[in-house]
């Protein structure tokens, strides 16, 4: 009751200052913005990653206001805090739809701040267009909802897929697996992929748990993994679980035939640096790297002026994990908008359904529940990493590519040791 006070409130004042804002617009002649709105963890656990892909967009945004705009109306982003908490989203879509009627809505980065949102989108008949959100419409099957991630059309099973085929790779073949991630959206939907590809794989699972997203202690999941001794290990974390997880790892001497996964956060350059040789043999899924096969066309030149920006930002100097793609969903809202020349959000969702779009991760299609039609998820390994210098990070040999094979710059070395160099 009283948020919906509080909203009340919040309405009547913005309408009671429509007019003037409308009456200024007119006398300086300019045309009312379109609003892109979402929410965006610039707090908490997340917001190393989320501010990041705040400056991609604003990239986006000047380019397309210095060209003059999208429909003959210049762009603005209209975003608030979710402090990387999934409870706060609710209530910031309901905002952005009931007060502040924003024209477009995208998520938040993350499975865990996008899915919130969807029953709020789905209830108002929105587009919706996700990032780095993993399988959030698997269980909506909502026409209007796009995700921006390199999963492809079955997303919980590919997004492991790679691990085992690497664990294949391996001679003798492995016989048994521990399956570990946090009790949260993205991690369950992550190990509930990896058990049906271990179970496809023939693999035992020794080890199988998740532990709460406020665990600050990994030391008794480590040694939970090791009394178990598999042979390999796959780990669903985000940011803090993962550093916590190979900090433990590292001070317990984990040892394993493979060890990876999804293992979010090791793509910025504030975890690289703080974790330096610990991340020495993790196999890593990736979205995207900026290896030499995997360069399309803009990328490097996008990536060159948020490079320039990000110190003065205080974001994450190196982005190359969510910047490219933040920046190829904005692509490709600007190419539905200007190629079916509407806001209309059913318009604009048959069109994305139909259409290819040319952005700096690739060529870009749709298909079931609004994910990419083709799968191009890349599996790295962190190898002669030494000390904590971010300039080692920017050399291609710290991290080769292993998959998919056409993309390869380097074969996988095991086995793996925590700390080992």
């Amino acid at each position: 009751m009283m948020g919906r006070q509080i909203g009340r409130r919040a309405a009547a004042g913005l309408l009671a200052a429509l007019p003037l804002r409308c009456v200024l617009s007119a006398q300086a002649g300019e045309a009312e913005p379109i609003r892109i709105g979402f929410g965006e963890a610039l707090t908490g656990s997340l917001a190393v990653i989320g501010k990041s892909g705040i400056l991609a967009m604003q990239i986006w945004a000047e380019k397309v206001n210095a060209a003059g705009g999208l429909l003959g109306r210049p762009v603005k982003l209209v975003y608030y805090d979710n402090q990387s908490n999934p409870a706060n989203v609710p209530g910031i879509y309901t905002k952005l739809l009931d007060v502040d009627h924003v024209d477009l809505v995208l998520s938040g980065y993350s499975t865990n701040m996008a899915a919130p949102a969807m029953p709020i989108v789905i209830d108002h008949n929105r587009l919706y267009i996700s990032v780095f959100s993993l399988a959030s419409n698997s269980e909506f099957h909502y026409a209007r909802c796009f995700a921006m991630i390199a999963t492809g059309p079955d997303p919980k099973r590919v997004f492991s897929q790679g691990f085992f085929d690497l664990a294949a790779s391996l001679s003798p073949q492995p016989e048994t697996i521990a399956i570990v991630g946090a009790d949260s959206e993205f991690a369950r939907n992550a190990t509930d992929g990896a058990r049906a590809n271990a179970t496809a794989a023939g693999l035992k699972i020794v080890y199988d748990a998740s532990y709460p997203p406020t665990t600050v202690d990994y030391a008794p999941v480590v040694r939970g993994i090791r009394a178990a001794a598999p042979d390999v290990i796959f780990v669903a974390s985000y940011p803090t679980d993962t550093a916590g997880i190979l900090r433990s790892a590292a001070e317990m001497g984990l040892k394993a035939r493979l060890f990876g996964g999804p293992l979010v956060g090791l793509a910025t350059a504030s975890m690289k640096t703080q974790l330096g040789p610990l991340l020495n043999g993790i196999v890593l899924a990736e979205q995207w790297v900026p290896a030499p096969p995997l360069q399309f066309p803009g990328v490097m030149d996008f990536l060159q002026t948020y490079q320039a920006r990000a110190a003065g930002a205080g974001v994450d100097p190196l982005g190359v994990f969510l910047p490219p793609f933040a920046y190829a969903r904005m692509q490709v809202l600007e190419q539905a908008v200007t190629g079916a020349g509407t806001l209309d959000d059913a318009r604009l969702a048959d069109y994305i359904r139909t259409h290819s779009f040319k952005t700096v991760v690739g060529e870009v299609a749709f298909g079931k529940d609004g994910e990419w039609s083709q799968s191009r998820m890349i599996w790295t390994q962190f190898r002669g990493i030494k000390g904590n210098d971010l300039a080692q990070f920017k050399e291609s040999s710290t991290e080769v590519v292993l998959l998919p094979k056409a993309f390869a710059s380097g074969e996988l070395a095991t086995p793996f040791q925590a700390g080992s160099p």
